[in-house]
């Protein structure tokens, strides 16, 4: 399955921002997607997970509560809704994708897309 994000852009500290991630060439709602990011020097980190039909969603305790992840399968894409954004939310933010619903933030996605920049501004 190939993944495009997209979305990301410049936002003040408080704002608000949807990211999405376009799936193609599998049928989308046999996979589990999750959102991960990576900050400028550090390493990449979770974010988000949802279950194949969207029953199932767990988060990191860093963006609990701000942040919404959601899947519509006859679109085929999932969706990161960012609330409340901070400084430390800037990142590259990527969608990633398996056949396996894991609450692992360890867990090793098969599929990923290429990430979309997401900058908050103090």
């Amino acid at each position: 399955v190939q993944l495009q994000a997209f979305g990301g852009g410049l936002v003040q500290a408080g704002g608000s921002l949807r990211l999405s991630c376009a799936a193609s060439g599998g049928t989308f709602s046999h996979y589990s997607m999750a959102w991960f990011r990576q900050a400028p020097g550090k390493e990449r980190e979770f974010v988000a997970t949802i279950a194949w039909s969207g029953s199932s969603t767990y988060y990191a305790d860093s963006v609990k509560g701000r942040f919404t992840i959601s899947r519509d399968n006859d679109k085929n894409t999932v969706y990161l809704q960012m609330n409340s954004l901070k400084p430390e939310d800037t990142a590259v933010y990527y969608c990633a994708a398996d056949m396996y619903y894991s609450e692992s933030p360890q867990y090793e996605y098969d599929y990923w897309g290429q990430g979309t920049l997401v900058t908050v501004s103090s």
